[in-house]
């Protein structure tokens, strides 16, 4: 056997307050310091809520090299911060990528997490996320990389992310979570195709579960009448708890 490497500092911002605990998940290649996650603490400081928002490993302040990373690492960042930081039950909200990172969250930790309020949330999109050509491009070449529309740098995906991925893949039967999820997509995403958020909605065993349709909301949902319905989510989940 051979022991696993300790993953890397994790930088995070931690306000106290009354339980239970949100948490934000970024999205790939983003980080804690954008603008659904800074707002949401905003409000969670006005209303004496405790929160929680950080960078997973190899992402924004974390220590680690982004390339190294795997989306099962990801996971196991959330799990460390939900179980070295927060007391108590928590509320988690996955923007995108981050999505599939609190399902994966949500099922490991039942008796901690609590509720869930996915953006856009995006589980198995190394499946339904990439071409054929994509796919092929990763195995033989170990990396590929894609004009992003939201920084000047190109996103890289590595094999190692995509087969991480494969193996964590949760839309192939009931994902057995079943505190309130409330889950808030656009209709015009051209990142997230909205009827996949319907269906997840579809999959997650609770009945408490509701998905929020915006008509021309993109994938970001960073306007501020978008936060203001992300916010109206985490107050829903707070008060169904």
């Amino acid at each position: 056997m051979t022991a696993s490497a300790p993953r890397p500092a994790l930088a995070y911002h931690l306000t106290e307050g009354a339980g239970p605990t949100i948490v934000f998940l970024p999205g790939y290649a983003s980080d804690m310091s954008g603008t659904k996650a800074v707002t949401l603490e905003a409000w969670a400081r006005e209303n004496g809520r405790a929160f929680l928002r950080f960078d997973y490993g190899g992402c924004g302040q974390s220590q680690g090299e982004f390339e190294e990373q795997t989306l099962a690492n990801w996971r196991d960042d959330v799990l460390a911060m939900l179980d070295q930081l927060v007391e108590g039950p928590a509320i988690l909200v996955g923007s995108s990528m981050g999505g599939w990172l609190m399902l994966l969250a949500a099922r490991d930790r039942p008796d901690k997490v609590a509720g869930l309020v996915g953006i856009a949330p995006a589980p198995d999109f190394t499946d339904w996320g990439f071409t054929t050509e994509d796919k092929l491009a990763l195995l033989q070449n170990g990396r590929i990389e894609r004009p992003s529309a939201y920084s000047d740098q190109p996103t890289v995906y590595t094999a190692r992310f995509w087969q991480s991925g494969e193996a964590n893949r949760l839309m192939f039967g009931t994902i057995p979570i079943d505190g309130p999820v409330r889950l808030v997509q656009g209709q015009a995403d051209p990142d997230v195709p909205w009827h996949r958020t319907v269906r997840l909605g579809e999959l997650i065993r609770s009945a408490d579960v509701q998905t929020w349709l915006v008509k021309d909301g993109d994938h970001r949902l960073s306007r501020d009448n978008d936060i203001a319905l992300i916010i109206r989510a985490v107050e829903d989940v707070i008060q169904r708890l």
